[in-house]
């Protein structure tokens, strides 16, 4: 995907869930972690933890576990995909330019950038009933980063 060019919007967004949701390479356990998180949706019953490992301010390593539906396991695969490797701060910018796009806000040419493959999300918000779905692990880890400034 990265560099992949699809005529077709929706097939490249079939087929990216679909390959995050059934075979993430985030989805494991994380034996180097020192941050875990919890999120859940009791509405559809998507249920997640995320392991993270922060060193010096970096995400330098993460994973989760977890059921739920494609759209909550892709989501937060892709999340993690799109946050390994950048600092904290640069977390939260991302997670807020996520969380913009769901709610419909406009966004720059720069920021839809920096959403890299959590892009494909940009038309969850046509479905409602899947908002909750794509946002329980970024609102989940946006918490948590908040909450460590307090």
């Amino acid at each position: 995907y990265k560099g992949l060019i699809m005529d077709n919007f929706e097939d490249l967004y079939s087929e990216l869930v679909m390959e995050h949701a059934t075979q993430s390479p985030y989805k494991h356990d994380l034996k180097s972690q020192n941050c875990s998180l919890h999120g859940h949706n009791p509405s559809c019953g998507d249920d997640i933890t995320l392991k993270l490992e922060i060193k010096n301010g970096k995400i330098v390593d993460g994973s989760f576990e977890g059921t739920g539906c494609a759209i909550s396991q892709s989501s937060t695969s892709i999340m993690l995909e799109t946050l390994i490797g950048k600092t904290t701060e640069e977390a939260k910018q991302i997670i807020d330019i996520f969380v913009d796009m769901i709610d419909r806000k406009k966004l720059s040419k720069e920021q839809k950038s920096m959403l890299k493959n959590a892009r494909v999300f940009e038309n969850i918000k046509d479905m409602p009933a899947r908002v909750k779905c794509a946002l329980l692990s970024w609102k989940t880890l946006q918490k948590q980063l908040e909450d460590q400034n307090k």
